[in-house]
C-alpha cells in the first residue's frame, strides 16, 4: 500500500465490500425462488466435478498423445 500513496484505500475497500454486498444480495434474491432441493443441488455439484474431472484427463491425455 505504501507503494501506491496516490490510492485512496479506503474508498477502494468500501467499493469492493459494496460489491460483495450486491453479490449476497443477488444470490439470496435468486435462491428465494429457486425451486431446486438441496438434492438437486447435490447432484448438479456432483456432475460438474464428474465433467470436469473429464476435461482434465482428456487435457491431459492430449499434452501426452
Amino acid at each position: 500500500m505504501k507503494q501506491h500513496p496516490d490510492v485512496r484505500w479506503s474508498n477502494a475497500i468500501r467499493v469492493m465490500i459494496e460489491r460483495k454486498l450486491r453479490d449476497f444480495e443477488e444470490a439470496e434474491r435468486l435462491a428465494s425462488k429457486s425451486k431446486l432441493t438441496e438434492k438437486d443441488v447435490e447432484w448438479f455439484t456432483q456432475q460438474a466435478a464428474k465433467d470436469a474431472a473429464k476435461r482434465v484427463r482428456k487435457l491431459l491425455h492430449e499434452s501426452n498423445g
